[in-house]
């Protein structure tokens, strides 16, 4: 599903930030920059703790207790899976009067930000995501339960994101 582009293009060529002509949302699917990413840590710490839990055992108690390596291999395996699982669930949408994010598998959260809500628009980059070409946008809102994060934009995207979403709440301010 990947475009190249971190846009989806909706059924009416429109891209981003408009709503398809039935009024549904035009969703932006995440990078596989942070499903690379996701991965290359899952197999550090899993390889890490599989290489200790079966060579230790193997060279002081013999080769067959080196077998304590296949339960971190397996969670190994099933994760990379379920990683990517993920990933695919992450989305967003810009609308006329607020921004979606919709994420999860087993149990999907979709949460509506109306842009005259939001206080503050942050991008953050850590080291591992500054090492990938990553960063991530967080909304704050005046409700202390809102958790309303993108992860794994581009940076130039993340900013492009955080210049409308400050410009946008600024226009729609609903006199916090």
């Amino acid at each position: 599903m990947d475009t190249g582009s971190p846009h989806e293009v909706g059924p009416d060529g429109t891209q981003g930030t408009a709503e398809a002509a039935g009024g549904e949302p035009v969703w932006i699917a995440l990078p596989p920059g942070l499903l690379r990413m996701r991965r290359l840590l899952l197999v550090v710490w899993l390889g890490l703790i599989a290489l200790a839990a079966g060579l230790l055992p193997g060279l002081l108690a013999g080769p067959a207790w080196a077998a304590f390596a296949l339960p971190p291999l397996a969670l190994l395996a099933w994760s990379w899976v379920m990683i990517e699982r993920n990933w695919r669930s992450w989305r967003y949408a810009e609308r006329a009067d607020d921004l979606l994010i919709s994420r999860g598998v087993l149990w999907r959260e979709e949460t509506v930000v109306p842009y005259g809500r939001m206080q503050l628009v942050e991008v953050t980059s850590g080291p591992v995501e500054r090492h990938f070409g990553l960063a991530s946008v967080q909304l704050h809102t005046a409700a202390a339960a809102t958790d309303a994060t993108i992860p794994g934009l581009d940076p130039a995207e993340a900013e492009r994101l955080r210049d409308r979403l400050t410009e946008l709440g600024e226009a729609r301010s609903a006199g916090l």
